[in-house]
């Protein structure tokens, strides 16, 4: 500022300098004179150069703020209220209130942004924002819980490994429109996905910047649903085709060579009667199987006490335990709190003790011990990546050869196909149980040997509640039906 001061003096002096020099020269004037006339005049404007250059400044800062986007300063109006003849009130005032517009609209912007980004965290669809390297610059709640955390400044390529997805990227970023991708997202439930893609041009200061919005939609239960019907027609038709032609057979008989034969009436009635109930049982069990896979990627959010719906189904089975002479003794842990729906947690337990009833050995005893399983002393907590509570249901019974093992969950998979259907199964209760697990975000083990019994162990991650009521296992007590 001092150098256009001093260019501002000898501009504003000079021509007053020279006529004083002219009439000293002439001796009109004396010299002393003509030097106090320049001083004073240099006095007089001095300090109004120097107030007129800072409100200059100040005025300069000012715009240069307002032509980058930044906020104005209300407060620099106390600059400009100090008395300037080269800053009118006018103008003045006209600064004032630009700086208070500016001030409005900055606020507006901001609010309009924060509503924006309020909107784009609670949209229910995941919904990823990139830029033109491809890498994240902003993800919504229901993105980063499909995706995981974290995922602003990473790339694309990081985050979902699709070759479908990346190339319609690069050619939406190219000014194509590709049409939606569908593709599936691995993990311990599949998910299938659609992508849609939308290129959008944002103005800036410098210029403009180019994003892509990448919008996911969940198609996993629509597959799910079509994958279903199609299973549940196919098999169906498959394991009803034996009890129907075993009733089309029987009524055949009845209403022709033994219309009149009652003992062939008491005989074949009761045969029909199982008949018929094996095919309900497998409709249900079908029905309930196709609502368990259909919901199996979302994750419940209820709570169950495990020992308390543990006993009642014990207490429930007390006089099919006793047909056959056999104990269930329950021990479990005081902290049995976890994360899951009540009744599909019930037909979880209940199948695996009606197996262990079916198949344990007359006169011994049903187990159902529990634990908490913490991720640094076991394996299956480990990979599950939480505490959880591990529920075995060990029987004495004839046990599994290992090369069965794997297959016990598979649908209408039965190692004795003969003794299953005398008992009356359907060989889906353990598919049934696998699947509800599954949904549960646990883990389903399988241990037998042979000529001993089987242990069949659940694990299920453990409630918050639970670990932060009683981080440690505490023992139950013990309770046995009567013989």
């Amino acid at each position: 500022m001092a150098r256009r001061v001093a260019f501002a003096l000898i501009a504003l002096t000079a021509p007053m300098m020279l006529v004083l020099a002219g009439l000293a020269l002439a001796g009109l004037l004396a010299w002393i004179w003509a030097v106090v006339a320049v001083l004073a005049v240099l006095a007089m404007l001095l300090p109004m150069l120097i107030n007129h250059f800072q409100h200059l400044d100040w005025i300069l800062l000012y715009l240069g703020k307002l032509r980058r986007g930044g906020r104005a300063s209300i407060g620099m109006e106390q600059h400009w209220q100090v008395g300037s003849p080269f800053l009118t009130p006018q103008l003045a005032e006209a600064l004032r209130e630009t700086a208070r517009q500016q001030e409005q609209q900055q606020q507006r912007v901001e609010s309009a942004m924060a509503a924006g980004s309020v909107i784009l965290s609670n949209l229910p669809d995941p919904l990823l924002v990139l830029d033109n390297t491809g890498h994240v610059l902003r993800a919504n709640e229901a993105a980063e819980e499909l995706l995981g955390g974290d995922l602003a400044g990473r790339e694309l390529v990081e985050i979902i490994r699709h070759p479908d997805l990346l190339t319609a990227v690069e050619a939406a970023f190219r000014g194509e429109k590709p049409d939606a991708v569908e593709f599936d997202l691995p993990g311990n439930i599949t998910r299938h996905l659609s992508a849609h893609i939308v290129v959008l041009t944002i103005p800036t200061v410098e210029g403009s910047d180019t994003t892509a919005v990448v919008a996911l939609h969940d198609l996993t239960a629509i597959r799910r649903t079509e994958e279903l019907r199609a299973d549940f027609v196919a098999n169906a038709s498959h394991e009803l085709r034996t009890p129907l032609s075993s009733l089309l057979g029987f009524i055949e008989t009845l209403q022709g060579p033994a219309k009149e034969d009652r003992q062939a009436l008491a005989s074949f009635l009761p045969i029909m009667h199982d008949q018929a109930w094996r095919m309900a049982r497998l409709v249900e069990d079908l029905l309930s199987l196709s609502r368990i896979e259909l919901r199996e990627h979302s994750l419940p959010d209820g709570r169950v006490d495990v020992a308390a719906t543990v006993r009642t189904l014990a207490k429930g089975m007390t006089l099919r335990a006793q047909e056959r002479e056999m104990e269930i003794e329950v021990d479990l842990p005081s902290s049995t709190l976890v994360v899951g729906d009540p009744d599909e947690l019930a037909q979880v337990f209940q199948n695996l003790m009606d197996n262990a009833l079916k198949y344990g050995r007359e006169g011994t005893a049903i187990r159902i011990e529990g634990r908490v399983a913490e991720p640094a002393d076991d394996l299956r907590a480990r990979r599950i990546g939480t505490t959880c509570l591990a529920v075995s249901v060990v029987d004495q019974g004839e046990g599994i050869e290992r090369e069965h093992l794997v297959r016990l969950t598979e649908r209408f998979y039965r190692v004795d196909t003969a003794r299953s259907r005398q008992q009356g199964g359907t060989g889906l209760g353990l598919a049934i149980v696998k699947h509800i697990v599954n949904r549960h975000r646990g883990l389903l083990q399988i241990d037998s040997t042979p000529g001993e019994g089987s242990c069949f162990s659940v694990y299920l991650p453990l409630a918050a509640e639970a670990l932060e009521a009683n981080p440690a296992a505490l023992p139950g007590t013990k309770m046995a039906t009567a013989r």
